[in-house]
């Protein structure tokens, strides 16, 4: 398979196959980060805000890290490829919508907008 059929494989897997099965890839990747920013914080007492993008960051290292171990599958690459891509998108969103709230709690966004 050539990176172009790879592209391609990833663009169907990010834009149809998941969404029927696991709903809205921002709301979900916005879900995850919250989860893991209170696990970290809860862990290491520290105030760390994971952002939606940062989930999608992480897992695209998970796909990578997974080519260095074990038979060469290549779902890793191409899953690696739609994390990437939903990173970008979710990032382009916040930057399109000057939000830098997505992501973050109704409180803290609430608190956000009061400050502005």
């Amino acid at each position: 398979m050539n990176s172009s059929e790879i592209l391609k494989k990833t663009e169907k897997l990010v834009s149809t196959d998941r969404a029927d099965k696991h709903g809205d890839k921002v709301e979900n990747h916005e879900n995850i980060a919250r989860m893991w920013s209170s696990y970290l914080q809860n862990k290491t007492k520290l105030n760390l805000i994971i952002l939606p993008e940062d989930v999608a960051n992480l897992m695209s290292l998970l796909k990578i890290a997974r080519t260095q171990a074990g038979n060469f599958n290549l779902d890793d690459y191409i899953d690696a490829c739609g994390y990437l891509a939903i990173s970008g998108e979710i990032r382009n969103k916040r930057e399109n919508i000057k939000s830098a709230t997505l992501g973050v709690s109704k409180n803290e966004k609430r608190s956000t907008k009061a400050n502005n």
